[in-house]
């Protein structure tokens, strides 16, 4: 019979590492760990800008984003310049629509701004209607007007624009520049390539946008760069009141 002795010095391991189902202790537990890695200090922030992070970053804006607006029922997207002053009459008419699709029961969404963004929320919260405003973050932004009583600061431009579009039913487009026309073509080209359900388009201003469009549908579509637009996606109208029905009918 073999008598089990004590040996001094023998090794006595409280720490235990795992990793799936394999346990390490003592001198197998590597130095670099997960754990280890999580608790260092950072010297540097560059990992915060790599490609894996940044995808975290757009993952958790569409989950902000959709968690903000799932609930947010019928809408109406307004595009517009945040360049137009309150006293230029577009301020005016972009007023009189927030107002109009408010009273119908039908929430307001903007991009958050100054300018028409402002007034049709504006108008929207005059009516005690839902104002929404998808805001962006950029240096020499103001932020969120103060009509806005449902609003969310965008890092990333897409991600906001496709709030823009998933929770609108209609779209109504006032003059405006680059950031105007590059919300207005993408609503065009999701809708033409049938990304997205009917959504009726309509620009407010006909003197501001015809040539526009007189230019898309005559060389441009002539030489086969795109295909003919349906006329039943793109109206330019002066009527404020047509212009809000139009809009509306993509609720039907």
């Amino acid at each position: 019979m073999i008598k089990n002795e004590n040996v001094e010095g023998e090794p006595a391991y409280d720490e235990t590492y795992r990793r799936g189902p394999v346990v390490m202790r003592g001198p197998m537990i590597p130095k670099d760990n997960t754990y280890a890695n999580l608790l260092a200090p950072e010297d540097s922030t560059d990992w915060l800008h790599t490609d894996p992070w940044r995808v975290l970053r757009i993952q958790a804006e569409f989950v902000d984003g959709f968690g903000a607006l799932a609930e947010l029922g019928p809408a109406v997207t307004i595009f517009g310049s945040a360049r137009t002053p309150k006293t230029d009459p577009l301020y005016k008419a972009a007023r009189a629509v927030g107002r109009k699709i408010a009273q119908r029961g039908v929430a307001v969404i903007t991009g958050g701004g100054p300018g028409v963004m402002e007034a049709a929320n504006r108008g929207a919260a005059s009516a005690n209607g839902k104002s929404v405003g998808l805001g962006i973050e950029l240096p020499h932004e103001q932020g969120l007007n103060k009509y806005v009583n449902l609003g969310m600061d965008f890092r990333y431009f897409f991600v906001r624009k496709t709030m823009f579009v998933k929770y609108s039913s209609g779209a109504i487009v006032f003059p405006g520049g680059f950031g105007t026309l590059d919300e207005m073509f993408e609503v065009l080209t999701l809708v033409q390539t049938h990304k997205v359900k009917r959504m009726p388009l309509v620009l407010v201003g006909t003197e501001y946008w015809q040539g526009l469009f007189d230019w898309l549908n005559g060389p441009v579509m002539s030489t086969g760069m795109i295909s003919p637009l349906d006329p039943d996606l793109v109206h330019i109208t002066d009527d404020l009141n047509e212009a809000v029905d139009i809009a509306l009918s993509g609720l039907m």
